[in-house]
């Protein structure tokens, strides 16, 4: 029997600060629900777009100890932006130093879109540290999920594709990304500003199965982290061709849930379909009214059945909580 699970409520962190991992970034780190409770990680997505107060309400305070951060370059950490030093390795390492910081041993991994890239990668190559994970909306960072971003979602949504594009001139629209590529990663940083605004655009644009009523936008400089997100496109997340499927064995023994919307046009439910056909001791949950946000209602309330019985249970179940 389905029971509606609310959000829960607002909180504040206990504990924050900023953890220089190198030279070159300075990460910022919270902790916030029970500081003796059960540990789990949250991992943004992205690349770039930082952690919110919201993140923290997937989590019953009373039982978990919540620690989010915001990835290299995303965020309140320094510097915003940056991409250089920026690698999938070395944002698992980063998450390494976080843990061995908070003298964690195991922790849950809760992770969206690049955010479940991420908690994948991290697992493959720590799995002694995870006690299962919690992921959505899941991106492989395939080549073809790449050429969908950029190709295939026109087939859906033509008319942001078609502001998208033209938002290039009309000879380079053949390559989009190059052409935005190109743009994202100028010396001049009012055209920079403009290539991210109109990426952000474009993806915000695609995200909902119903789309929220928003009031009129404007150019926010927090738009620029959209280069990290091509930075990771274009060097396929630092990864082998699907490297996160070919080492799926290294986690199939932790439980696992996977929350996946049906009409999610960012990242299509057929890559979540074929992560579970190579993991099927994980769950799946297709949800058929929500597209790729983690806040439509049919995936919020997926995600924090999972927690809650990860809580009751540690592990997951196909029924929702009774």
């Amino acid at each position: 029997m389905s029971t509606t699970l609310a959000m829960f409520p607002p909180i504040q962190p206990h504990r924050q600060g900023m953890l220089a991992v190198d030279e070159l970034h300075t990460l910022y780190w919270e902790e916030s629900g029970n500081p003796d409770g059960q540990p789990v990680v949250f991992l943004h997505g992205g690349p770039g777009s930082g952690t919110t107060a919201m993140h923290r309400q997937f989590f019953d305070p009373a039982h978990y100890r919540i620690v989010l951060f915001d990835q290299r370059g995303s965020g309140k950490s320094t510097p915003f932006g940056e991409y250089r030093q920026n690698t999938t390795a070395l944002l698992i390492d980063d998450i390494e130093k976080i843990r061995d910081m908070l003298g964690i041993s195991q922790w849950l991994v809760f992770g969206g879109s690049w955010g479940s890239t991420l908690a994948l990668a991290y697992g493959e190559a720590h799995p002694e540290r995870c006690l299962g994970f919690v992921l959505r909306g899941i991106f492989l960072c395939t080549k073809s999920e790449l050429a969908w971003f950029m190709n295939g979602i026109k087939n859906f949504y033509p008319a942001a594709y078609r502001q998208f594009a033209a938002a290039m001139p009309e000879a380079e629209r053949g390559d989009l990304f190059k052409a935005y590529f190109t743009r994202l990663f100028s010396d001049d940083l009012a055209v920079a500003n403009e290539a991210a605004w109109n990426w952000n655009c474009y993806e915000s644009g695609v995200m909902f199965f119903k789309p929220p009523a928003q009031s009129a936008a404007s150019y926010e400089p927090k738009y620029l982290s959209r280069r990290l997100e091509a930075h990771y496109m274009h060097n396929a997340a630092f990864m082998q061709e699907d490297q996160l499927v070919s080492n799926i064995a290294r986690i199939r023994h932790l439980p696992a849930v996977i929350v996946q919307g049906s009409y999610d046009m960012v990242c299509p439910p057929a890559t979540a379909i074929r992560l579970h056909q190579s993991w099927p001791e994980a769950h799946l949950h297709l949800v058929g009214d929500a597209g790729h946000a983690a806040t439509e209602p049919g995936t919020a309330q997926r995600l924090l059945q999972a927690t809650e019985q990860f809580k009751l249970h540690g592990r997951f179940l196909n029924d929702d909580i009774a």
